[in-house]
């Protein structure tokens, strides 16, 4: 490395130390915050393996840690006495409730971390929302919502699942279906986390945000805690991997297996596209796994339906059931984009009509009021036709057209099925070989 930056971070914390010495705190808070800006510029730009910038991070840590007591000591107007920085190390004294006190300030501050990136949420998403998948649904109720609606059904040698991996293709409706158990299970708290919440860059936070999450989750329970792109959190172990990436793993399987903690009432919650990369050992505590595949016609009619809403159009069930036969290897993702490039259409030939003809139609505040002078879109040769574009039409005049099958056929000559057969073949394999159909 260069070593410019990471000097440049040496000469500022030692003059923070000697500040710090000399008492002027302000002083040398200033410094070491600038300091650890340099430290993380080394680690990004000059530190060139991983031994080198786990050191610096250590050095990191120690620092942020003195600033912090500093911090705390000036915003509390300086009544409490600041502990000697031991040269800008961790504070001195083994007395054991200063040090339970540093354990559970540490322990608040993991949470609150956690707090900031978990979304504890209760979406309004319904099983009758999830168009197929009727096995993933009653695998998600055994473990979901039956213990907690019955618990005396799950005593003795009875349990429900502990864990639940939802692996297919993208966009078939993973993360879709967690919401609907987050829904389903009113007294569950939902904590929805992505992988990145819990990749930290200081040495040692990740398995303490793992820890912390599990521990948040046990005393809230019961609880789910959902985890997408799981395989970016849990993927094989080996030789080539990091230090820290290897710990994250040995902390989630501990917390995942809850040895010396009671995880009756926690449910795991994993959403993968790509299971084959998992550890095995991650994998098999994950009890339930479960294949979303890609939706059969019947659903994809049912998708086509839910996606179109209450947006006026004159489609018929035949329409839709030509509409689902034709998009085999959608996924329910491809699905809502075709339906939304057409739902633009009548907005495109409002935008590029020429000709505009008075009509009837339904009132925006009542549906039920029929209101005349409305102005539609039309080709010049419409009896009645009058030549504008939209820029003249008043705003409460415009009658949108309705989407048409032709705006839909249109529409799906454009999109495309985004999932490779590929892919389909791997997934495919992991199902025979550990998982289940959903």
């Amino acid at each position: 490395m260069s070593g410019n930056t990471l000097q440049k971070a040496i000469d500022l914390v030692t003059k923070a130390t000697e500040e710090d010495k000399k008492k002027n705190y302000e002083e040398a808070l200033k410094l070491y915050e600038h300091a650890v800006d340099y430290f993380l510029h080394a680690i990004k730009y000059e530190a060139q393996n991983d031994k080198a910038k786990e050191s610096i991070r250590a050095k990191c840590l120690q620092y942020l840690d003195r600033a912090e007591k500093l911090k705390e000591y000036l915003r509390d107007g300086k009544k409490k006495p600041v502990k000697d920085s031991g040269g800008g190390g961790g504070s001195s004294g083994s007395d054991k409730k200063g040090s339970d006190d540093e354990d559970d300030s540490e322990k608040k501050k993991f949470q609150n971390k956690l707090e900031g990136a978990i979304v504890v949420e209760k979406p309004n998403v319904k099983w009758s929302d999830v168009a197929g998948l009727e096995s993933a649904k009653e695998a998600l109720k055994e473990a979901v919502i039956l213990p907690i609606k019955f618990p005396h059904l799950f005593t003795g040698n009875r349990k429900p699942w502990k864990g639940i991996l939802l692996f297919g293709p993208p966009g078939t409706g993973k993360s879709y279906l967690a919401k609907a158990v987050a829904t389903e299970a009113n007294n569950s708290t939902f904590f929805s986390v992505s992988s990145s919440d819990l990749v930290s860059k200081w040495l040692g936070e990740s398995e303490k945000l793992v820890k912390n999450l599990f521990e948040m989750a046990r005393e809230q329970k019961p609880s789910i805690i959902f985890i997408d792109e799981v395989d970016s959190l849990t993927s094989s172990r080996s030789d080539n991997e990091s230090e820290s990436a290897r710990r994250i793993k040995t902390e989630f399987l501990i917390q995942m297996q809850g040895v010396g903690n009671d995880n009756d009432g926690v449910l795991v919650l994993g959403a993968t596209n790509i299971p084959w990369v998992l550890d095995s050992a991650i994998r098999r505590r994950f009890e339930k796994r479960i294949y979303i595949p890609l939706p059969e016609e019947s659903a994809r009619g049912t998708m086509f339906k839910l996606h179109m809403g209450s947006t006026p159009c004159s489609l018929t069930e035949p329409d839709y059931r030509e509409l689902a036969k034709n998009t085999e290897g959608y996924s329910g993702a491809d699905i809502a984009l075709v339906v939304r490039d057409a739902l633009m259409q009548p907005v495109r030939r409002v935008q590029h009509a020429t000709h505009f003809v008075k009509c009837s139609g339904p009132s925006r505040d009542d549906p039920n009021v029929i209101v005349h002078d409305l102005l539609t879109p039309c080709s010049p040769g419409t009896p009645g036709a009058v030549e504008m574009t939209w820029l003249e039409v008043p705003g409460d005049k415009l009658l949108e057209p309705v989407v048409s099958m032709t705006d839909m056929r249109r529409s799906l000559a454009t999109q495309k099925p985004t999932v490779n057969s590929a892919d389909l073949k791997k997934l495919d394999d992991f199902r025979n070989d550990f998982g289940q159909d959903g």
